[in-house]
């Protein structure tokens, strides 16, 4: 590689360490897999409570900003996501070169409307369509003010949105979210989800639970557990685990009222990975079928079974690799079906080569590479 021309800012949307949700999932491996591919990756972190982080040694700088979490930014025409992430600072960093620049979700992109950036090649990672991503996150939330908070926010970035215009390239993490982004914008190309994943780990042969994990303090993964607990662990006689990060008191109480489902409250990494590991069956459910669900992809690179619902694997590849249903009878009937069943070599073999087609972190910063630093007529 030539080193004038491999050179890349990446602003992202938070300090990108620990890799331990989603979006920074995404946002760490591929600083990393874009590093080991020899880009020299300057990236621009916004901090809001994560703190400075002593990982990133593969990049050839990083610097931080803080963001601007005013209330007065809620009133701002701009989606609150991009209003606060607004900095001077960072345009200046960005203003002394003029190498290609990657922003991290549309948090990120306040530079495509700066006139300073008018002829600089500015590319964006879409994590979700965003507007979609918001409305949905109201219609689960049961607090007033983050209904409202979250309608407001999904509005502003419907309007918002059409600045994509203005970028180079769109990298979006789903098949479906491709093809929006191409019909509304044009230039976006597929790149997979980055994670620290890289062969399945199942286990052989049967568990005797099913599993649901989540973080449980989000709206949208306590509602699943909440309707499974509900309408599909109470039809069953079998052990039912829920565990996941900083559960409500109330998700306790429900599990409570059935002697066969178990709680785990917020296991450390090494556990978590034990429960999907030795659980038969790991099930998951969602109503927001919006971006990649990175809790998915690690069932299936270290669990047996993965049951889900059709949102769950819509926009994805990764429907062949699950059992799907959607009625609570069916659920009931497939659980009951797989507990007998024998998770075999043929089941992991099979499942590793889909994977490993989709999911290569180094395969997918290839793309990414190839899409802005080579030549276009």
């Amino acid at each position: 590689m030539n080193d004038t021309d491999y050179h890349l800012h990446v602003i992202s949307f938070d300090v990108p360490y620990p890799a331990n949700y989603g979006g920074v999932i995404d946002v760490f491996y591929r600083v990393k897999a874009l590093s080991e591919a020899g880009v020299k990756v300057h990236l621009h972190c916004f901090e809001y409570g994560r703190g400075e982080a002593e990982v990133f040694d593969r990049c050839h700088e990083v610097k931080y900003y803080k963001r601007n979490t005013s209330f007065w930014k809620h009133f701002h025409c701009e989606p609150y996501v991009v209003a606060s992430r607004r900095s001077e600072a960072l345009v200046k960093d960005l203003l002394k070169d003029d190498y290609p620049i990657l922003c991290e979700g549309l948090h990120t992109t306040a530079v495509l409307s700066d006139p300073r950036f008018k002829n600089r090649k500015i590319f964006v990672r879409a994590h979700n369509v965003e507007h979609d991503y918001y409305r949905l996150l109201a219609d689960s939330e049961p607090t007033l003010w983050k209904r409202w908070f979250y309608r407001m926010e999904s509005r502003k970035l419907r309007r918002y949105e059409p600045i994509l215009q203005k970028a180079a390239g769109i990298f979006a993490i789903t098949q479906a979210d491709t093809d929006y982004f191409n019909e509304h914008y044009g230039h976006a190309v597929l790149v997979p989800g980055f994670s620290a994943l890289s062969r399945v780990c199942s286990e052989t042969g049967r568990g005797d639970y099913v599993l649901y994990h989540g973080n449980l303090s989000v709206a949208e993964n306590k509602k699943a557990a909440e309707w499974l607990i509900e309408n599909v662990f109470s039809e069953l006689n079998i052990p039912c685990v829920v565990a996941g990060l900083n559960p409500p008191e109330s998700l306790r109480k429900l599990c409570g009222r059935y002697p066969h489902v178990s709680f785990k409250a917020n296991p450390g990494d090494a556990e978590m990975i034990d429960l999907i590991r030795n659980a038969q069956i790991n099930v998951m459910v969602t109503d927001q079928p919006t971006g990649l669900k990175l809790k998915l992809l690690n069932a299936l690179y270290n669990g047996r079974f993965c049951l889900v619902n059709d949102d769950m694997v819509r926009g994805t590849a990764l429907g062949s690799l699950c059992v799907v249903a959607e009625e609570p009878g069916q659920f009931v009937a497939e659980i009951n079906r797989l507990m007998k069943e024998d998770f075999t070599e043929d089941d992991i073999a099979e499942r590793d080569e889909a994977l490993k087609e989709l999911y290569q972190n180094d395969n997918n910063a290839q793309i990414i590479i190839d899409t802005i630093f080579t030549p276009h007529s």
